[in-house]
């Protein structure tokens, strides 16, 4: 029997569109830096992509995206626009290379207008700077339209990772099936990275995967490539 009433179901659809691969933000072209680690075969199979997000969930970017999530949602149901203001800043300024700095304001842009024109509500009003991070704009949608935090974390985190996998899958290191085991294996670790912003506040921001800001960074020259970063 589910004991989640169904209200709370409700409140979390807008999730399951704004997340959708369908959702017209653009995260198909973007690696995150993959693109190069497969380059140079530090990625090559299911196991070590395995391997390289869980490092991120543990010590990367999606870690502290999460974070930023999560305190620009808070921000946006307080109405602060200061500290709305401050952490798209720290957002932006977090972005290791140029690349990911397109990645995170391009899909943030792209966001931003889809839900304006389709999602509107008050709490948009917050972001009104010439760039805005994606983890931000989706922090004060979701805050705007009074979807839980929690389960806006989850799905962020999940759809991250969701995202690397189709990278790791049209760059041919593994197949479907393999994708699959590793989004089961990765949940314990997603619900743990979101859980962990959820209480999070600007202090527990850091990361130490270097090989993936590396990775973005080297993407910039790569001779031959699919994707913007």
């Amino acid at each position: 029997m589910n004991d989640v009433p169904a209200s709370d179901h409700t409140a979390c659809l807008p999730l399951l569109v704004w997340l959708s691969p369908a959702f017209p933000i653009g995260a198909f072209a973007y690696s995150h830096g993959l693109e190069w680690a497969v380059e140079r075969g530090a990625v090559h199979d299911a196991p070590s992509l395995h391997g390289w997000l869980d490092d991120l969930l543990a010590h990367g970017a999606i870690r502290n995206d999460a974070v930023l999530l999560a305190e620009s949602f808070r921000a946006a149901e307080a109405q602060d626009f200061a500290r709305a203001a401050a952490v798209n800043e720290l957002a932006l300024a977090l972005s290791p290379s140029r690349e990911r700095r397109l990645e995170t304001a391009t899909q943030g842009a792209a966001f931003i207008a889809a839900v304006r024109a389709a999602w509107p509500c008050a709490a948009l009003d917050l972001l009104g700077w010439d760039e805005t991070a994606y983890p931000v704009a989706l922090g004060v949608a979701a805050a705007g339209h009074a979807v839980p935090l929690a389960a806006t974390c989850e799905a962020f985190v999940l759809a991250f990772v969701m995202n690397l996998l189709s990278v790791g899958l049209r760059l041919g290191a593994l197949g479907q099936t393999g994708a699959q085991k590793i989004t089961a294996a990765l949940l314990p670790a997603i619900r743990a990275t979101a859980a962990f912003a959820v209480a999070s506040t600007f202090d527990d921001l850091g990361g130490a995967a270097l090989q993936s800001d590396i990775a973005s960074m080297r993407h910039e020259s790569q001779y031959s490539r699919l994707f913007r970063s």
